[in-house]
């Protein structure tokens, strides 16, 4: 354990469809996870950290109370339980990849529904109440909701006029034919940490060093590394084909007619750069992975 701390961290990690993401990104971050058969406590390489695994639903909850010292959950799951936590980092990703999810006012495609102020009187069905309660609440609509304790999709219009159901991709709101009238949420992931505990020197500390190398490894996803050896009569041929975070490093070699250039840009622009750099003079072009990038 590091001189600052004087106990490990307390840190909620969601159990369930986020698990599998966040173990990977805490992998790219630096740090091993595993846990085994139906256990709710993993073991990390790391003495300062005492990981455990609960629903995302209830993590903001048990940090605002001080049961966990800090926690990983969803925007959507803080508004919901309206806590007063202290947000560190908005560390966008989710299951189905690095982008951010939304809660969305849905009905059956062939709804007369067509705006949110359609459903006055209405009864809508979905996991996030209060957060529903609020979105209706901010439009001037009195509506009925209800909570739904799964398979919403299927309970309009029989049993609902409408739902507000969490999406990634749309498809299974496309697949029960459903159509969107309205975002009420778009969600990311949020790192929170109870306030008495922020107030701790140790716990910060450890909390921005861990929040520094968890954007790192969000900042790297979809990025790569190109390495390549460059003749200086065709270095500016070569600097016109690169797009780049920032400025290509430029380094000088033992040859003083050849330079090396190194670059990060996205991956899928690879494929189209390298017919392009190796016609305007590069040789030796190396691409590589990256795991963290700090900016």
């Amino acid at each position: 354990m590091t001189a600052d701390l004087t106990r490990p961290i307390k840190l909620g990690l969601p159990k369930g469809s986020l698990q599998e993401s966040t173990f990977e990104l805490f992998r790219k971050a630096g740090w091993r996870l595993s846990v085994r058969g139906r256990s709710y406590y993993p073991a990390i390489d790391d003495p300062d950290i005492e990981p455990v695994l609960i629903r995302a639903q209830e993590i903001p909850r048990y940090v605002q109370i001080g049961a966990l010292d800090a926690g990983m959950t969803g925007l959507d799951w803080i508004r919901e339980n309206r806590v007063q936590v202290r947000e560190v980092s908005n560390l966008v990703y989710a299951k189905a990849g690095f982008r951010p999810v939304r809660w969305v006012l849905a009905v059956p495609e062939d709804s007369p529904f067509r705006k949110v102020e359609d459903l006055e009187g209405k009864r809508v069905a979905t996991e996030v109440v209060r957060l529903t309660e609020d979105f209706f609440a901010s439009r001037g609509v009195t509506c009925e909701v209800e909570y739904s304790w799964g398979a919403t999709e299927v309970k309009p219009p029989q049993l609902v006029d409408a739902i507000v159901e969490l999406t990634e991709t749309g498809s299974s709101l496309r697949a029960n034919k459903l159509r969107v009238i309205e975002t009420v949420l778009e969600s990311t992931t949020r790192l929170i940490v109870n306030e008495r505990a922020w107030e701790d020197a140790g716990i910060r500390a450890k909390i921005e060093n861990m929040v520094l190398l968890l954007e790192g490894a969000i900042n790297a996803q979809d990025k790569v590394g190109l390495k390549m050896n460059v003749p200086r009569p065709s270095l500016e041929n070569v600097l016109d084909c690169l797009p780049s975070l920032h400025s290509p490093t430029i380094s000088e070699q033992k040859d003083p007619a050849w330079v090396a250039v190194e670059v990060i840009i996205p991956e899928n622009e690879v494929r189209q750069l390298l017919p392009g750099l190796k016609a305007a003079g590069a040789q030796g072009i190396i691409e590589y992975p990256l795991n963290k990038l700090i900016l």
